[in-house]
């Protein structure tokens, strides 16, 4: 199939190619910010000039609901939005730069790595992992400040707004808890670092599951993109079009399952492992500290609870380790042991959960 074929395809048609001295401007631009927002990738940023130099960049029609810039690996192409104003093109070259910088090609120029998404012959594996990974990347490089959003009833905090936010927002999640720099590394540099940190603070099948969640919201995301584009081109309400709409609705509510699902996940898989790395006070102190910090990457929909109750569970369990280390207990399988609890230890404790609850309440708000 022809590259003219492949952006008909995805519904990109052609308007102008942007002349060298534009391409070598918004080349410039991008890697002194790439290099100067990321001093320790090993990033030349006079090589890097020189790579972004040679991509291709056009104005383009696109469909609705497309991003205003696309990255096209098969003729290292970049495709903008043709309403994009012209002093605003490097702004949206950032992320397509990135992916640029990130493909790993075969001889037969066949893709085989873009950053942390892997490309094999039956599957692509990591795509919204690494779409999310480059735009928080990106919003870094722009110094985009966070905003509170909105989007299939789950409100958080993002940096990327517009832009694969919900995606953005678990993977930020993951940030938290690896380091920032080991993602960003990896993003670029595409290699398994970050992946293989994560694997170490959860476990294999965890890092699995998490990246296909987010894989699978970006599917779920494009295709009510394709159909709304659908609905857009039917003149008059008929049944085809109420089929399409609740289409649309069951997609949404399965993105937002899946989310939630995700994000918890997340938490407990991580927290669960880390709880048993805690040996002297210090360490019981950080856990504290990080586990309640990470209500400020949370997504919340309605009645969601399941981060204050795990947070209230957690609390009681580092009280007993607290106890144990003060007694110069460090030895965790004893921890294991299951304790025996009268009936008026138990209605302490249910009591004590409540006022945690509310506490946790309180300090959001």
């Amino acid at each position: 199939m022809s590259i003219e074929s492949d952006l008909r395809k995805d519904g990109i048609e052609v308007i102008k190619k942007l002349d060298t001295l534009k391409v070598n401007s918004i080349a410039r631009r991008v890697s002194m910010d790439i290099c100067a927002t990321f001093p320790n990738f090993n990033l030349n940023q006079n090589d890097l000039f020189i790579k972004l130099s040679r991509l291709n960049m056009y104005f383009a029609k696109m469909p609705e609901g497309m991003a205003e810039a696309n990255y096209f690996y098969k003729n290292s192409s970049i495709y903008f939005n043709d309403h994009i104003a012209e002093e605003d093109l490097e702004e949206f070259a950032i992320h397509e730069c990135i992916h640029y910088i990130q493909e790993v090609k075969d001889k037969k120029n066949y893709l085989l790595r873009m950053g942390l998404c892997d490309y094999t012959e039956f599957k692509i594996y990591g795509l919204g992992l690494n779409e999310a990974a480059v735009q928080l990347m990106s919003s870094k490089i722009l110094g985009i400040p966070k905003e509170y959003v909105k989007y299939f009833n789950i409100s958080f905090e993002t940096t990327s707004p517009s832009y694969y936010p919900l995606e953005c927002c678990l993977v930020n999640q993951l940030s938290y808890i690896t380091g920032e720099d080991i993602l960003f590394e990896s993003t670029i540099n595409s290699n398994d670092n970050f992946k293989e940190k994560l694997v170490k603070l959860t476990d294999y099948k965890t890092f699995m599951t998490i990246q296909d969640s987010i894989d699978k919201i970006l599917l779920m995301e494009e295709e009510i993109i394709k159909i709304n584009n659908k609905i857009i081109q039917i003149d008059d309400r008929n049944k085809k079009v109420d089929n399409m709409i609740n289409k649309i609705n069951s997609l949404k509510s399965s993105i937002s399952s899946t989310f939630i699902k995700t994000q918890n996940l997340i938490i407990s898989s991580y927290f669960d492992k880390a709880f048993y790395s805690i040996n002297d006070l210090e360490s019981l102190e950080d856990y504290r500290r990080k586990l309640y910090n990470f209500k400020n990457y949370l997504g919340s929909v309605d009645g969601y609870t399941y981060f204050n109750d795990y947070y209230v569970d957690k609390m009681m369990d580092l009280e007993d380790k607290y106890n144990l280390l003060e007694n110069g207990v460090s030895d965790n399988s004893l921890y294991l042991i299951n304790k025996k609890e009268s009936k008026i230890v138990k209605i302490f404790k249910f009591i004590r959960n409540l006022f945690a609850k509310k506490q946790l309440e309180n300090e959001k708000e």
